[in-house]
C-alpha cells in the first residue's frame, strides 16, 4: 500500500494532520460529534523546487507549519465552544485574515526571540562577569552556558503551561496524535483498539525539533562567533544587541540542519547516534504528551484518515516531512 508522510499538531479539543497536499483538522464539538475541516494545500516547495533540497526544506516546512497551525488553532477554538459562547465572544467566529495571521506569527516570533535568545544571552553575560573565567562571546563556554539557559527557560515554560487544565487536554490530544501516526506507520488498520497500544513519544515530534534546535545552536554559534568582530571599544549593551541581531539570521541554517536531523531520526530509528540525539526531545515529550482517552484517539484518527484519503486522491504524493 502506498504510504503518505503525515505530520500533526494538537489543537484545542482536536488534532491537525498535514500531508504534502492536504490538511485536515478534526475537533470534538460540545455535543460530542466530530467536525472535520479538510483543505488541499500547496507548498512553496512545489512552486520553487530548489526549496525541496536538504537544509532548505526544513525552513519552509517550519514556516508553513506555523501558518497552518495558527489557522487550525483558530478553527478548533471556534468549534470547541458552545454556539452561544462563540457568538458572545466574537460575533460568530470565523477564520483569521492573512494580515491577522501574519501579525500573530510576528508577535509569536518576537516573543520567542525575547524568551530564547535575548534573555539567555544577557543572563550568560551576567554570569560571565561574576565567574573568574574568560567567557567572551568568542569562547565555547559562553555559548554552552547560553544553550543550557535556553533549554532551562524552555523547560520552565513547558512545565508552567502544563499545569493549566486546558493545556493538559491539549497534551492529551498530542499523545493521541502520536499514537495514531504510529498506527499508520505500522501499516495497521486505523482503529482505536490498534492505536491504544502505541507510545505517546514520537521521534519526529515538534518538541524534539525544538530541543535539537537549541542544542545545534550551541555548536553553530560557537563555531561562527570566533570569526566575527569583537567591537572592543563599543558600548557593552549596544555590542551585545548587535551579537543578538547576528544570532537571529543564523537561526535559519540552524532550523534547516535540525530538520534534517529529526527527519533522519524518524527514518532510521535503530541508529544509535540518532537515538542518542533524539533522547532529550523524547524526555521532554513526557511533559508535552499525556495518555489520551479513547474518544481523543478517535478524533486524531478521524483527522489522519481524511488526510491520507485526500493525499492519495491527488495521485501526486511523494515523501515529505511534516
Amino acid at each position: 500500500m502506498q504510504k503518505v508522510r503525515v505530520g500533526g499538531q494538537a489543537v484545542i479539543e482536536g488534532v491537525m494532520m498535514r500531508s504534502q497536499n492536504a490538511m485536515t483538522v478534526a475537533v470534538r464539538k460540545p455535543d460530542g460529534s466530530i467536525k472535520v475541516k479538510e483543505e488541499f494545500v500547496s507548498s512553496l516547495t512545489e512552486r520553487f523546487p530548489i526549496l525541496k533540497r536538504p537544509f532548505f526544506r526544513g525552513v519552509v516546512i517550519l514556516i508553513e507549519s506555523m501558518v497552518y497551525g495558527i489557522g487550525a488553532l483558530t478553527f478548533s477554538a471556534n468549534e470547541a465552544v458552545e454556539e452561544e459562547e462563540k457568538t458572545s465572544k466574537n460575533g460568530g467566529g470565523g477564520e483569521l485574515s492573512p494580515w491577522m495571521t501574519a501579525v500573530t506569527i510576528a508577535v509569536s516570533f518576537a516573543f520567542a526571540i525575547l524568551l530564547f535568545v535575548v534573555v539567555p544571552h544577557f543572563a550568560t553575560l551576567y554570569i560571565g562577569e561574576i565567574l573568574p573565567i574568560n567567557m567572551g562571546i568568542e569562547t565555547f563556554t559562553f555559548h554552552f552556558i547560553d544553550g543550557i539557559l535556553k533549554v532551562s527557560v524552555f523547560l520552565i515554560y513547558i512545565v508552567s503551561i502544563s499545569l493549566m487544565p486546558d493545556i493538559k487536554r491539549v497534551f492529551m490530544y498530542h499523545g493521541a496524535e502520536h499514537k495514531s501516526i504510529f498506527t499508520y506507520e505500522a501499516g495497521e488498520e486505523l482503529s482505536v483498539d490498534n492505536a491504544r497500544k502505541y507510545s505517546t513519544f514520537h521521534p519526529r515530534c515538534g518538541t524534539s525539533f525544538i530541543i535539537i534546535v537549541l542544542l545545534i545552536s550551541i555548536v553553530i554559534f560557537a563555531v561562527t562567533f570566533p570569526f566575527l568582530p569583537l567591537f572592543p571599544d563599543m558600548n557593552k549593551i549596544l555590542k551585545n544587541l548587535i551579537y543578538i541581531l547576528i544570532k537571529i539570521p543564523l537561526l535559519v541554517p540552524i532550523a534547516g540542519i535540525s530538520y534534517e536531523v529529526i527527519r533522519l531520526a524518524g527514518e532510521k530509528r535503530d541508529n544509535v547516534f540518532l537515538k542518542a540525539i533524539s533522547l532529550p526531545g523524547v524526555w521532554i515529550q513526557k511533559i508535552t504528551t499525556r495518555e489520551p482517552t479513547d474518544d481523543q484517539v478517535e478524533v486524531a484518527l478521524a483527522a489522519l484518515t481524511k488526510a491520507v484519503d485526500m493525499e492519495l486522491s491527488t495521485g501526486t504524493n511523494t515523501p515529505r516531512g511534516e
